[in-house]
């Protein structure tokens, strides 16, 4: 999936980037190996300096892909120890999860973060890509338009998003399935739906 942050005058960066003091991944997610819970410091990491480990990662760690750092098109303020936020690509579903700081738990809701979000979103959905913005386990889905609070939301859980369109207005249907894994293979379960108006005005 190729994820284009619009509306920015900022130019793109070099396609290159390097995590200098950034260490915020270490904080925010949870790390299966070492039993680290999502919002502490890992006990590997050096705060703003580095991972002490860094040549002996565990896969999940070695497998992650910090958005600043792959995506040009991202401004330099979306760096992570400054946003406060951490952006990656979830690799079953291709949505792009916001991750923030439980430090600044408010992070994603400023600007220009939040208006750059919801371009994210529009450029994004019709590709059937969702931006996720999570703080701790509670999650809030982005529309072009509005934010929809998700509430808690689970590794074992699907959402998805349709917008119907009618002579009296259009609606999003957004749904939540749990995902079960039965003899015959993996099956969805809704959980959750709610419709929501599109508004006029984004």
């Amino acid at each position: 999936m190729t994820a284009i942050v619009a509306g920015s005058s900022e130019a793109p960066a070099a396609a290159a980037r390097e995590c200098g003091g950034c260490t915020l991944c270490c904080k925010v997610y949870n790390v299966v190996a070492f039993g680290k819970p999502a919002g502490k410091w890992c006990s590997h990491c050096r705060p703003g300096r580095g991972c002490t480990i860094h040549d002996h990662l565990p896969s999940e760690c070695a497998a992650f892909d910090c958005l600043w750092k792959t995506m040009p098109a991202l401004p330099m303020h979306w760096k992570p120890d400054l946003a406060k936020m951490v952006l990656t690509v979830h690799p079953q579903t291709n949505n792009i999860q916001v991750v923030v700081d439980p430090g600044l738990p408010s992070a994603w809701t400023r600007q220009p973060y939040h208006g750059q979000l919801r371009l994210l979103s529009k450029s994004n959905m019709a590709k059937g890509h969702l931006v996720i913005v999570f703080v701790s386990e509670l999650a809030t889905l982005i529309l072009p338009d509005q934010d929809v609070p998700l509430g808690v939301l689970t590794l074992d859980q699907v959402v998805s998003v349709s917008l119907e369109t009618s002579a009296s207005g259009s609606v999003y249907e957004v749904k939540i399935f749990n995902r079960r894994t039965t003899a015959g293979g993996q099956t969805l379960e809704l959980a959750s739906s709610s419709r929501h108006a599109v508004r006029a005005a984004a």
